[in-house]
């Protein structure tokens, strides 16, 4: 016993000093499919408790609320008011929200009115910088002593909800459509009194021929070339923090994208560098917090991008993982408690559109990935080579130190304790242990005041590249 324990401390103290370093990361949860459902809402606003969820994001689209949002032309009404609006669901969620002490980060975006367009031909081509900058002053005023955070637009960088992303020659237009838009927005907080930290770009991770690539979109936003030199009299914007969904591929977290524009989880790096040059240039602050504002594993039964239920755990996991050990990120986040519902009548193919991200399924049963975000775990090996697995854990639920069990088991064998351990004040535990074939880990923990005993997902020990 003595010499296992003495063994265990060797290869904790061989760990890196970060993985004990006091962080003040939050983790947000997105669930609209349960939360702007006012039959499904104060269920899953439970069970988001009982998992420890303290922060939601919530994503406002501006054509939802707005009068005669398909009319070209634009009705006769104050757009200053908030009373001119049709709230519903998001009033209703905002308020149960501030019940509870949880914060909100609203993002507010487009689709928008087709009135409020260039050319009223659709809802995302050009919207108007104006009507948007008096948009944004309602919703400070409807919503304001309900949000702590406001970010704008979702994913400018994709076509379905801002257009146009390129011109005919392929150069991108959309970071300087967004820019104008953002630039709106802060003079409607601003009319509206309303201070508080504002995000920008929430932008998706992978450029195609119709996405521009984070990174492109970062320059254009910011007036920068290829080179993290300024270009044209753009003046500084005032930016809180830097918004993007890191999104992965099906390889799993570590994967690489092709594209050097791109940013997914596993090269989260290439965005904490391109802010620092941006940085470097006089555009943005120095040390400009990073925050992962959407983020999900998809899941079996998507035939394309799903994994296992046991990948999608140890994924989401490893995922979070990265971003804690990042010291710019400042949010990590859940997209989904359920999956997107199936379209009915489809082909397998197209049946799974949505999302598979969440923690359960689109009917309701749990995944592993329930038990993995309550008690995340991840395994982690320096190389494919190395005899020493790193254990990194948290207990989301509850409040100052916990107090959990590790347990190990072979293959399909039983489990069997390995050692227990203590967190810090926000829950995060680090342990060394040895890797061995077939090997899994798990954590058990016991609720305060003898409440009931919780098991994280078993996960397996993974290499990093």
């Amino acid at each position: 016993m003595r010499k296992s324990l003495l063994l265990a401390l060797a290869l904790l103290a061989a760990l890196p000093a970060g993985a004990q370093a006091a962080k003040s990361q939050i983790t947000t949860f997105e669930a609209p499919r349960d939360l702007l459902d006012a039959s499904q809402r104060p269920k899953a606003l439970d069970e988001l408790e009982s998992l420890g969820v303290k922060h939601l994001r919530v994503v406002l689209y501006w054509k939802n609320v707005a009068p005669s949002p398909d009319a070209r032309v634009k009705p006769d009404f104050d757009e200053l008011d908030p009373s001119s609006y049709s709230w519903g669901q998001y009033d209703e969620l905002l308020t149960a929200a501030k019940d509870r002490g949880w914060s909100v980060l609203l993002t507010v975006s487009g689709p928008v009115p087709r009135w409020a367009t260039n050319g009223a031909k659709d809802t995302t081509t050009r919207p108007s910088p104006n009507e948007f900058r008096m948009f944004m002053t309602a919703v400070a005023a409807r919503f304001g002593d309900r949000v702590a955070q406001w970010s704008i637009w979702n994913e400018p960088n994709h076509p379905q909800f801002l257009q146009p992303q390129y011109d005919s020659k392929k150069r991108p237009l959309s970071p300087k459509v967004y820019r104008g838009l953002y630039a709106a927005a802060l003079r409607g907080l601003d009319d509206a009194g309303d201070a508080k930290p504002v995000l920008i770009a929430e932008t998706a991770p992978i450029g195609t021929g119709k996405d521009v690539a984070p990174l492109t979109f970062l320059r254009g936003v910011l007036c920068l070339n290829a080179k993290y030199r300024k270009t044209g009299g753009c003046g500084r914007l005032r930016i809180d923090g830097w918004s993007h969904h890191a999104y992965t591929r099906k390889a799993g977290p570590y994967f690489v994208p092709d594209g050097p524009n791109d940013v997914t989880i596993g090269v989260l790096g290439r965005l904490t560098k391109a802010l620092d040059r941006a940085a470097n240039a006089g555009v943005v602050k120095k040390g400009l917090p990073i925050h992962l504002t959407e983020f999900g594993i998809q899941s079996e039964p998507d035939p394309f991008a799903g994994v296992s239920f046991q990948r999608q755990a140890e994924y989401r996991s490893i995922s979070e993982q990265i971003a804690y050990d990042n010291p710019r990120v400042r949010s990590f986040s859940q997209y989904l408690l359920r999956d997107d519902a199936p379209v009915a009548g489809a082909s397998r193919l197209a049946r799974y559109g949505g999302f598979e991200s969440g923690l359960r399924s689109s009917s309701g049963k749990a995944k592993p990935a329930l038990d993995g975000f309550r008690l995340p775990l991840v395994a982690s090996r320096a190389s494919k080579r190395s005899s020493k697995v790193r254990l990194w854990g948290l207990v989301r639920p509850g409040e100052g130190t916990r107090t959990v069990e590790l347990q190990v088991r072979s293959g399909s064998g039983s489990w069997r304790r390995l050692a227990t351990v203590t967190s810090n004040a926000r829950g995060y535990f680090s342990f060394g242990t040895r890797y061995a074939k077939g090997r899994q880990w798990r954590v058990r923990w016991q609720e305060a005041g003898g409440g009931a005993t919780r098991y994280g997902a078993p996960t397996r020990a993974y290499a990093k590249p």
